[in-house]
C-alpha cells in the first residue's frame, strides 16, 4: 500500500488512471482496492515515476504486426537482485550449474530482459560451456552428450518452439539437467496447452519432468514452475485472479480468471499489472497458467489509449 501511494504520486499514467477509475490512496484499505494496470498501456506510454531518464530500456518481442511493449527501468541493479534472488530461492546458486541457453527469438533482437538474465546466469555459472545457442542443434547436442558424460548439473533454458525443435533432432537428456520452457511459440508454432507441450517434450527429451519460468518484460521478477505446471512465487510477487467479466472483483482459488500481477521490484514504474493470461490460484503462492485472453490486444479497459 506504501508502494502504491508512492506510484500514484510519482508516476503519471498509473495515477491518471486511477483518476479516471475515481481511486487514490486514501480510499484504500485493503490491497485489492489498488487498480492494477493494464498492460498493454506500457506499449503506448512511459509507465515511469519521476523525470528522469531510465538506466535500461526492456522491449517485448510480440508477433509479427504487434507494437512491442516498453518497460523503462530506473535502476538496472533492482532488476539483476530481483532475478538472482529469485534464481537462489529456486535453484540454489547459480554456480553449481551449466546453463544451455536456447533463445533465438530473443537473441536476434535487442532489448531482451530474458538475455539480459540469461547473460547474467551465464556469468555467474563460471562454466566454460555455459551459453547461447541459435539455431545450431547439432553443435548443442556435442554439447549435451559432453555434459551427461561428466554428470554436470545443467539447466537447458529455452523459449517453447526452441525446446520442440531440438526434441525432434533426438537428443536425450538424463536426471543430471533441468528443462525449463518459457516464452511460448512466438508465432513459430500452432499454440498449445502447457500441458501437451510438456508432455511432447518429457518424451521426447526422456526427462520426468519440465520446468517453466513465468515473466515478461513489464515486470522484473519471474515465478517458477518444477512439476506440473503450477508456479510459485518469490516472497516480493503475487499472483491475484480476476474475474473476466468484474474487473475490480477477485476470484477464490481453483477458479480461472485474468491474472493481475503484484511485483514489488517495479519500484519506479507500476507493481499492480493485470495481464492478458488466464489462471487460476491454488494457494496464496501457487498459480497454473490456462492460456490467454481472445484478442487480447483489443481487450477492454484501454481508458488511456485514446
Amino acid at each position: 500500500m506504501e508502494q502504491f501511494a508512492f506510484q500514484f504520486d510519482q508516476n503519471q499514467v498509473y495515477r491518471e488512471y486511477c483518476q479516471l477509475l475515481q481511486i487514490s490512496p486514501g480510499q484504500i484499505t485493503s490491497y485489492l482496492e489498488i487498480p492494477f494496470l493494464p498492460i498493454q498501456l506500457f506499449k503506448s506510454r512511459k509507465v515511469f515515476c519521476g523525470s528522469e531518464d531510465a538506466e535500461i530500456i526492456f522491449t517485448s518481442s510480440g508477433t509479427t504486426g504487434q507494437v512491442p511493449s516498453s518497460h523503462h527501468v530506473k535502476h538496472v541493479k533492482i532488476y539483476e537482485d530481483s532475478f538472482l534472488k529469485s534464481f537462489r530461492y529456486f535453484y540454489g546458486n547459480p554456480e553449481q550449474y551449466c546453463f544451455l541457453c536456447l533463445l533465438p527469438s530473443y537473441l536476434e533482437r535487442s532489448g531482451s530482459s530474458l538475455v539480459y538474465m540469461a547473460e547474467r546466469l551465464i556469468e555467474l555459472s563460471k562454466n566454460a560451456i555455459s551459453g547461447f545457442f541459435l539455431h545450431n542443434h547439432s553443435e548443442l547436442k556435442i554439447t549435451i552428450d559432453e555434459l551427461k558424460h561428466s554428470g554436470q548439473k545443467t539447466i537447458l533454458f529455452g523459449v517453447t518452439y526452441a525446446l520442440m525443435d531440438l526434441a525432434e533432432c533426438g537428443v536425450q537428456l538424463d536426471d543430471s539437467f533441468i528443462v525449463m520452457e518459457t516464452g511460448g511459440m512466438k508465432g513459430n508454432r500452432e499454440e498449445l496447452p502447457k500441458a501437451a507441450i510438456h508432455d511432447y517434450l518429457k518424451n521426447k527429451l526422456g526427462v520426468s519432468t519440465i520446468h517453466s519460468e513465468y515473466g515478461m518484460t513489464e515486470l522484473l521478477s519471474q515465478a517458477y514452475s518444477t512439476a506440473e505446471g503450477i508456479f510459485s512465487c518469490p516472497p516480493w510477487m503475487k499472483v491475484c485472479i480476476r474475474d473476466p467479466y468484474a474487473p475490480n472483483e477477485y476470484l477464490g482459488h481453483h477458479v480461472t480468471g485474468g491474472i493481475n500481477v503484484i511485483d514489488l521490484a517495479n519500484i519506479h514504474s507500476c507493481s499492480f499489472i493485470a495481464t492478458q493470461d488466464l489462471g487460476r490460484t491454488f494457494s496464496e503462492h501457487q498459480f497454473e497458467l490456462a492460456g490467454r485472453f481472445n484478442e487480447a490486444e483489443l481487450r477492454g479497459c484501454n481508458l488511456l489509449l485514446s
